[in-house]
């Protein structure tokens, strides 16, 4: 084991993962500037690629949940971690909204343009989302419902498997006994078989990011990055800013650093930033998160519900988004007008996955909710709104992970010792051994 530990800190840097994906990250934008009609061919790639991780995460997911909640055989701990992980979500997103709402009125990205909102259509927004709109609090309770378990596994909705999964898992700890130990060995290995086939999806990160740059820059090109210059420039500071706030929130609850959690999951990290989608790396992650001891059952509730209720990057997109929508089109928002704003996207940032385009179905639901900004003006977002996609995505990865330590040590669930050698790099994880259990890899790492 020594053996394999010394080869894989010898192994050449061009052979890492992160030298790859920062590379095919290069190449892409170089060939969807070059030669865009190259970068659009590409695009089967990129989507085939998300669509294989789609295709294993539901099944994933529930593994992951059932074994966890029954092992963990308290259903008492099962429920304060879910309550737990929805009031922390609910307090870090309101704090991600709040800080993209002051540094959009700090630096006004969008003062100077004065944009008639008059000549500008909804039509391609509307194209953009399908028709689709925010369910009603109502709605929203009842779709976490599946019509059947089969529709659920089916459609990938999330939340509906994490019922599912929490069903089945509390269920097993109930019966008990020599029935519920062969339910969770065959579960397990079933996870095994699963964690495999993913082993081979993930042989195509390399292409997948370049395909996905390679997309976005000849779509929209790099002067679109030029026009809107200012608003990413914003967009990046709040999530700087916002990151320090998680930053120290790890250090207080953790005794972590932020900054080696992220180089931990840096490659998840970048391919989430290429692709501009979450769905790309959440299997990853959880195993991840597990090796690094955060307990199977934390890590199997908090990424899944974060999926839907965690969503820091796109609460600051939401609110800067909005600030930049009434400074470009000359309304003067007060002081009492945004503390509205505020209140409806604390509503209308939840239950967002899942919905086609659904940064423009909740931009314009609340730019319709204040009366003031019109609704017609969410078009200007049309143009940005793919590369601004990359940093909600970031963020929004950045934040499961931290949510994950925080409710695992919250529960006395997280072995600190061993998240510190992990983050820290003192215990190593081979490549090889990465589909094990926490306490293989522990002992495989301790010999």
């Amino acid at each position: 084991m020594n053996q394999q530990i010394l080869a894989a800190k010898k192994q050449p840097f061009y052979k890492g993962m992160f030298f790859q994906i920062m590379t095919a990250i290069v190449l892409g934008i170089l060939v969807g500037y070059l030669w865009p009609n190259v970068g659009t061919m590409l695009k089967p790639i990129g989507d085939g690629f998300i669509k294989l991780i789609k295709m294993i995460i539901a099944p994933l997911v529930f593994g992951v949940v059932v074994v966890g909640i029954a092992k963990v055989g308290n259903i008492k701990t099962v429920g304060k971690i879910g309550g737990k992980t929805l009031l922390y979500f609910e307090i870090v997103t309101t704090f991600a909204l709040v800080i993209g709402m002051v540094v959009g009125n700090i630096m006004n990205p969008g003062v100077g343009l004065n944009i008639d909102p008059a000549t500008l259509s909804t039509s391609d927004v509307e194209e953009k989302t399908n028709g689709s709109h925010l369910p009603s609090e109502g709605e929203f309770i009842l779709n976490m419902i599946p019509d059947s378990a089969v529709g659920a596994f089916a459609n990938n909705s999330m939340l509906q498997v994490l019922l599912i999964s929490c069903l089945f898992g509390i269920a097993l700890v109930h019966i008990g006994g020599r029935t519920s130990e062969l339910l969770i060995d065959v579960v397990e290995n079933v996870n095994s078989v699963l964690f495999k086939i993913m082993g081979y999806i993930m042989k195509l990160t390399v292409l997948a990011t370049f395909s996905a740059m390679a997309v976005a820059v000849s779509q929209y090109g790099l002067n679109t990055l030029a026009s809107f210059g200012k608003l990413f420039v914003a967009m990046t500071a709040a999530c700087i800013l916002f990151l320090l706030v998680l930053a120290v929130i790890l250090q207080v609850f953790c005794k972590l650093s932020l900054w080696r959690l992220i180089l931990f999951i840096r490659e998840e990290v970048m391919l989430a930033f290429a692709t501009g989608s979450t769905e790309a790396v959440m299997p990853q992650l959880m195993h991840k998160f597990e090796q690094a001891g955060c307990n199977k059952a934390v890590v199997g509730l908090v990424v899944p519900t974060g999926y839907s209720f965690n969503l820091d990057g796109a609460s600051i997109y939401l609110s800067i988004a909005l600030v930049f929508l009434a400074q470009a089109t000359g309304v003067d928002l007060t002081l009492a007008d945004q503390l509205v704003m505020l209140g409806i996207l604390l509503l209308t940032s939840k239950g967002m996955a899942g919905i086609p385009g659904s940064a423009f179905v909740a931009l314009s639901a609340t730019a319709a909710a204040t009366g003031s900004i019109s609704v017609a003006a969410v078009a200007l977002m049309l143009a940005p709104d793919r590369f601004m996609g990359n940093f909600r995505t970031t963020v929004n990865i950045i934040g499961y992970a931290v949510a994950a330590f925080i409710i695992a040590r919250w529960e006395n669930l997280l072995d600190t010792k061993r998240a510190k050698g992990v983050l820290g790099g003192t215990i190593q994880i081979p490549s090889e051994r990465r589909n094990q259990s926490n306490e293989e890899v522990f002992l495989s790492a301790k010999s």
